[in-house]
């Protein structure tokens, strides 16, 4: 990608919206006030003033003075010489005359010249506003240009402003926003990714709740960043009070928002700003992902003008990343968020499994119940469905087959969950079977010498396999055994499945990773994990011991379930199919693989917003993760995410029905298809160039 203005490599624009002091009727003044903000902000792309900035917004009859238009005219050619050099696409609000009508209008200023003039088209003239007193709407039948600050400038509401690097800019003016279908609506359909709003929006209870949701919704359905900058109290106290609210969203999500009046705090009378760096990158990538937004351009005739600019005398790269990077992009930061978002998704794993369970001619469901966390929450969700379907517990059986890598914490725990519930319980012990299945394999667990003669295989009972994989060197067990690990996995579906209808409980984040045994812990007959990553896992438990435990949904009359639940969470996730070491889990999935937190962040960037690996990497670099990772873990933890992403889609080509709960799914009937033999060569490559470079910001 070209770089244009600084816009760094990965797509991020910077922008302030802000909200200057006033002196109303002076727009010498007022220019002074800008270029002094300006100079605040030397590394922004993009700097949003409010509407009217340069004269004041209050100015009421002064408008029909042309003193006062002539000098606002004269504080834009001192805009034009600060802004020179400056590589900042500046947009600032001001009153100007246009043949015998007066337009409210927002000027677009780009190193030292007037790329264009956008006049404001919707006129409030209600309860507080009388703009219509002094200006006209404009509805697309002015000039094209107009003679205005010594220049033929572009003229019109058909105007955009682009670098040919994907920030496409496009302005409206206040009341814009505000009506059934904004301007910057169409705007957006033709390619607008950044949406500025040049307004004066006085305070009155509750307003800014319903603005800030406005702007919000609007960068959601219109899939762009909204930066919004508003008049603040310096303005006249007349009749109203501005509260200078200034705030940047992106695609549904706010990004940064200023101080304003009424918010609680002490009251500010100096130019305020907020600014945020918006992924521009990402919104193009959530358009062609949304096929109906591009269609969208076919309901529509209007056209646009494309203003260009190139870039100019760069300045000193910027420094840092002004936006914050959640660590664990599929878990809500708030409290309030979290509790809403585990609600949801069990509310929909429940309702999907309903539905399943009401089609099986005996109503009876089977599953293997380790003591982990993803079997429990599987539990969880049957127990929940089986009585919201006004049947009783028992119909689910649960099954614990404990093998080489059992530990008594998870078996005890397994068998505490099924008797608390009230499903029915069985346990089947593996290892005869599974021992059985390495003498018929000739297979030498580790090594350990079973067929040294074939009176030793004849005379090595479960016992004595357990005994020696106890005593395994170090070498031996780094080293593994992947048979030994298999044979386990597909032993416990066989007996599952011998049974009958069977729940499976594996994840998002192991079917990203391909962490499961083929026609092992892969396959059941239905999933309502399927859409789950690991880190929300644990959340979702949390939320059940927490939120669900009462006589109408799940029972917890002696407070034990909680508890036992609560253990369940804090157990070191593993799949125990290695030899555990006296009691005590010595196969942490997270020492083999990387922490499930990494990798479902990369996920997360990887597969819903279609990244680079350099640019996941230069993410996780400010991303606000539960403990800090080096440098070197995370470029470690990517590479071996890409490795397994690719080789093991062959699993996730042919996975059971499962529920979608959230915006990444894996299945191959919705949201992801992809080659089983697909090259990584390039990701790989991409993620290995960006280790070698400097850690740096761009």
């Amino acid at each position: 990608m070209k770089e244009e203005m600084r816009m760094n490599k990965f797509g991020f624009a910077r922008v302030t919206v802000a909200s200057p002091l006033c002196a109303v009727g002076n727009p010498d003044q007022n220019a002074r006030t800008i270029i002094d903000v300006l100079n605040a902000v030397p590394d922004s792309d993009v700097v949003v003033f409010p509407e009217l900035c340069l004269s004041g917004y209050t100015c009421a009859d002064l408008f029909r003075q042309r003193l006062l238009l002539d000098k606002v005219e004269t504080a834009v050619r001192t805009l034009q010489q600060a802004t020179d050099s400056r590589d900042q696409l500046v947009f600032v609000g001001a009153p100007i005359p246009v043949g015998n009508q007066l337009y409210n209008c927002a000027i677009a200023l780009y190193n030292g010249q007037i790329l264009g003039i956008v006049p404001k088209q919707n006129m409030p003239n209600y309860s507080e506003f009388y703009e219509s007193r002094w200006f006209r709407g404009a509805d697309g039948n002015e000039p094209a240009t107009i003679e205005y600050a010594q220049q033929t400038t572009p003229f019109g509401i058909d105007l955009y402003f682009s670098n040919n690097a994907g920030l496409w800019v496009h302005a409206e003016i206040c009341e814009d926003l505000w009506m059934p279908i904004p301007p910057s609506s169409y705007a957006a359909i033709m390619g607008a990714t950044v949406l500025v709003n040049l307004s004066a929006s006085n305070e009155t209870v509750a307003k800014c709740e319903y603005r800030t949701d406005l702007i919000k919704n609007q960068s959601g359905r219109c899939v762009a960043a909204y930066a919004y900058a508003s008049a603040g109290p310096t303005e006249s106290t007349t009749d109203l009070v501005f509260g200078g609210h200034c705030l940047i969203a992106e695609n549904g999500q706010l990004l940064n928002e200023s101080a304003r009046v009424g918010d609680g705090s002490k009251l500010i009378r100096r130019s305020l700003w907020a600014t945020s760096d918006v992924d521009v990158e990402k919104l193009q990538t959530e358009r062609r992902l949304l096929t109906s937004f591009g269609e969208a351009r076919r309901t529509i005739s209007r056209t646009f003008r494309c203003l260009e600019f190139a870039a100019g005398n760069s300045s000193k790269p910027r420094a840092g990343l002004l936006r914050k990077v959640n660590g664990a992009p599929f878990v809500p930061q708030d409290k309030a968020s979290l509790h809403n978002r585990c609600a949801e998704i069990i509310g929909i794993q429940v309702a999907g499994l309903c539905k399943r369970i009401e089609s099986i001619p005996t109503q009876q469901a089977f599953i293997g119940i380790s003591g982990g966390l993803d079997s429990t929450l599987a539990l969880l969700v049957a127990v929940e469905a089986y009585r919201s379907l006004g049947l009783h517990p028992d119909k689910i059986t649960g099954i614990t087959m404990p093998g080489f890598g059992t530990t008594s914490r998870t078996r005890n725990n397994a068998l505490k969950l099924m008797e608390l519930l009230g499903v029915q319980s069985k346990t089947l012990d593996i290892r005869e079977l599974c021992l059985e299945t390495f003498k018929a394999m000739r297979h030498d667990p580790f090594g350990i010498g079973m067929f040294e003669s074939s009176a030793d295989a004849a005379q090595f009972d479960v016992p004595r396999l357990t005994e020696s994989l106890q005593h395994l060197t170090p070498e031996q067990f780094t080293k593994g055994d992947l048979v030994f690990e298999n044979v386990q996995a597909r032993t416990r579906t066989l007996l599952l499945m011998s049974h009958g209808f069977v729940l499976g409980t594996g994840d998002l984040s192991e079917l990203a990773l391909g962490w499961c045994t083929y026609n092992g812990d892969h396959m059941s007959m239905y999933n309502v994990n399927c859409s789950i990553p690991k880190t929300l896992v644990r959340f979702l438990v949390d939320y059940i011991a927490d939120h669900r435990l009462s006589e109408d949904i799940i029972p917890d009359p002696t407070g034990q379930l909680r508890e036992t639940l609560k253990d369940v969470a804090a157990t070191t996730i593993s799949p125990e199919l290695l030899p555990h070491a006296r009691d005590t889990i010595r196969q942490s999935t997270e020492d083999n693989l990387g922490p499930y937190e990494l990798h479902d962040f990369f996920l997360s960037h990887f597969l819903r917003s279609g990244f680079s690996p350099e640019k996941i990497l230069y993410l996780s670099d400010y991303a606000e993760f539960s403990t800090t990772y080096s440098r070197s873990v995370r470029e470690k933890t990517l590479q071996l995410f890409l490795k397994r992403f690719f080789s093991q889609q062959f699993k996730r080509s042919c996975v059971p029905d499962g529920p979608k709960v959230g915006s990444v799914s894996l299945s191959p009937r919705g949201d992801w298809r992809m080659p089983s033999d697909a090259d990584a060569t390039i990701w790989l490559n991409d993620q290995l160039a960006a280790s070698r470079s400097p850690q740096q910001d761009q």
